[in-house]
């Protein structure tokens, strides 16, 4: 289990104690740390170029297919929305902690294009975990808005060329989309709310104390060294099922059993990098 969690005055807290270097000490988690400040300083105006376009089409795309799946609602829909927007929630969840679990053990930051943009947030995250809580709106979602652009533009084109008939068939399943698209897209700032213990709108803490989304203390489970447990970080309603199922586990022994690559080989490289 995490260990408790002290408040610090930057309005987050500190993180759970991190494993101990051989013949060092304890590490200096945080800013501070050596891995962590390289790892920030990889962040390119080429990357962030990326996130503004991409926040800006994913919010774009969103609010013209929240308008006009306003306009085609009829109430017989009623019961097939309410499992749309549930099964939705569930499969982003699933998502967050495929891709989590996915980029905290697998890769290195050394890939070519891809490491220093898509894996380097994850191996600073765990060696700076409030780091995420000094990243803007942009640097916070633009990966995600990323990954939503092209099932929300397919469902915009839908919706200027279908028929209405045809609409009304497939409205459940759009439905499905949105909710899919919208907390995938929020998946992140889900997670920066789950590291900020100062400040947080009335209503994310409601949400959180009702884990309709990331609950703060359910999710510092997941940051007790090797990280190896807990990677679903939308609502973490998964999380519980899957760990007593070993699922995690089980995929990373069947991969290291065929490419004979360490899980969170390249994690760990990061966290010892003190100087």
């Amino acid at each position: 289990m995490a260990s408790e969690v002290t408040e610090n005055g930057c309005g987050v807290a500190a993180e759970p104690t991190q494993p101990q270097e051989p013949g060092r000490g304890s590490a200096r988690w945080g800013p501070q740390h050596a891995g962590a400040r390289e790892l920030a300083g990889l962040y390119s105006p080429g990357k962030r170029c990326q996130e503004w376009i991409s926040v800006i089409l994913c919010f774009s795309l969103m609010a013209f297919n929240f308008i006009h799946l306003l306009a085609n609602f009829h109430l017989g829909h009623s019961w097939s929305i309410l499992l749309g927007i549930v099964a939705g929630i569930l499969t982003a969840d699933f998502a967050s902690g495929l891709v989590h679990w996915g980029a905290d053990t697998w890769g290195s930051v050394d890939l070519p294009i891809f490491g220093k943009a898509f894996i380097r947030p994850f191996r600073e995250h765990h060696i700076d975990p409030t780091a995420i809580t000094r990243h803007d709106f942009i640097e916070t979602n633009g990966d995600n808005c990323m990954l939503t652009i092209v099932p929300l533009a397919t469902m915009a084109f839908n919706f200027l060329t279908l028929s209405p008939a045809e609409v009304y068939h497939i409205y459940p399943w759009y439905c499905y989309l949105f909710a899919l698209a919208i907390f995938v897209t929020l998946t992140n700032q889900i997670h920066k709310w789950s590291h900020t213990y100062f400040g947080l709108p009335f209503w994310v803490v409601f949400l959180q104390d009702c884990h309709i989304i990331l609950p703060r203390k359910h999710h510092r489970i997941h940051h007790v060294s090797p990280h190896e447990t807990y990677f679903c970080i939308t609502t973490g309603w998964l999380n519980y099922p899957l760990e007593k199922l070993g699922f995690w586990r089980t995929l990373e022994d069947l991969i290291q059993s065929v490419t004979g690559e360490k899980p969170r080989a390249d994690d760990m490289k990061w966290a010892q990098k003190l100087k």
